[in-house]
């Protein structure tokens, strides 16, 4: 019988480059930079890495469809390295499969890399997909862009509660004020100045009910983490342990196409989470939660998947984010290092910088965003559009054993 991988896999090591407009770096760069941190991290040899797992999210721009890429920055020494992409939760995805590997005993020691290179396609969102996108999406979405289809989700939300727009808008200026707050204490992020309430609400609509401060960036960055078991890494020295909970990941059906969707949630985010929750043996998640990197493209994201993730109460996410329960010094810091809204959205790479940002934190090395003791770590990402998406959820620790 399956019994997930709770405590079965250690972190020994994570690197994070600086996010940003790296016009004179390309990918290998990228990589080669959050790899070397990394590296010195784990404090071992690159020749005791095994295996390794390369998300990207994009071919079109400076990788291609292979690992090649990795293997050669890296300069892996002739190792199996595997490409993986699944929209927003590519960076996860390749932290699964090094996690997965260790865990099945296969391998002692893996690698999971993410990077992806947007600045250069010389436009302001993210590029096309193309036939990866696949017939449906040219049919049924020819004309939808990414803050069109999550600004719906925000009026479907308002209806659904029947909570006023004005109320909704609010608390989406709240969730960027704070992760711009946190964002400005990190020196890898992007963008690092703090905004305002008034600010945010005054900026440019992009699609009703978004402004422009509720969207993320477009940015260039690579994060990666290399795992193996509990007792290879106490015998590398290594005391205070970083484990791997629970990994989950949940894909649309297409019932969000059916009439009986409110569009005012994510099927996904809510089935992922509660399988998260019972892999990690978490029973109340608002209580044991310590912190959490959610996916906050759109700010309104942000607030529909803390009902999602069972934090908050449904409809009540509004009133808590209000509350500053999500703030940094609130009870369930979220976006603790400025989130996608400050670091942008390389999406290769967002995943496991997440997860970087948790690592951290657990391991007291969080600089002027440390929080006090903090246990469990989640990190959330939702890739596609709101109608078809993939969800992945990751929950990390210290170790019990």
């Amino acid at each position: 019988m399956a019994t997930g991988i709770r405590d079965k896999v250690a972190i020994i090591g994570m690197g994070c480059s600086k996010f940003g407009e790296r016009w004179a770096d390309g990918p290998e760069d990228l990589m080669a930079e959050a790899f070397g941190e990394c590296i010195q991290d784990a404090g071992i040899d690159k020749t005791q890495i095994q295996a390794a797992w390369m998300g990207c999210c994009f071919d079109e721009v400076g990788v291609g469809k292979s690992a090649i890429p990795a293997s050669f920055a890296l300069r892996l020494p002739n190792i199996a390295v595997s490409r993986m992409e699944n929209y927003c939760a590519s960076g996860t995805e390749a932290f699964r499969g090094a996690v997965y590997a260790v865990a099945s005993g296969a391998y002692d020691i893996t690698l999971a890399i993410g990077v992806e290179k947007l600045k250069d396609i010389g436009y302001g969102g993210l590029p096309e997909f193309s036939s990866a996108m696949g017939m449906t999406y040219q049919q049924w979405l020819a004309n939808m862009t990414a803050p069109g289809g999550f600004a719906m989700l925000a009026t479907g939300y308002a209806s659904k509660y029947g909570i006023d727009m004005g109320d909704i808008k609010r608390a989406m200026a709240h969730v960027s004020v704070k992760s711009h707050a946190n964002g400005a204490l990190n020196p890898k992020a992007h963008l690092r100045k703090p905004v305002t309430e008034e600010q945010v609400l005054n900026s440019p609509h992009v699609a009703y009910p978004l402004g422009l401060f509720d969207c993320c960036g477009v940015s260039d960055g690579s994060a990666c983490a290399i795992v193996t078991t509990p007792e290879i890494a106490k015998s590398l020295g290594k005391k205070d342990l970083v484990t791997v909970k629970a990994l989950q990941l949940s894909l649309s059906n297409g019932t969000e196409f059916a009439y009986d969707w409110d569009g005012a949630h994510f099927i996904t985010t809510t089935k992922a989470s509660k399988e998260a929750y019972k892999e990690a043996g978490i029973k109340n998640p608002r209580e044991e939660i310590s912190m959490m990197e959610v996916h906050d493209c759109f700010s309104v994201t942000e607030l529909v998947t803390m009902e999602d993730l069972h934090i908050s109460e449904r409809g009540k996410a509004p009133k808590d984010i209000m509350d500053g329960f999500y703030d940094l010094n609130g009870k369930v810091p979220c976006q603790p290092d400025g989130g996608l809204k400050c670091f942008g959205h390389p999406i290769g790479a967002s995943g496991l910088r997440m997860l970087y940002e948790m690592y951290l934190q657990l391991l007291g090395r969080a600089d002027k965003r440390q929080l006090p003791d903090p246990k469990f770590g989640l990190t959330h990402n939702l890739g596609g559009f709101p109608f078809m998406n993939v969800c992945s959820i990751a929950i990390v620790g210290k170790y019990s054993g």
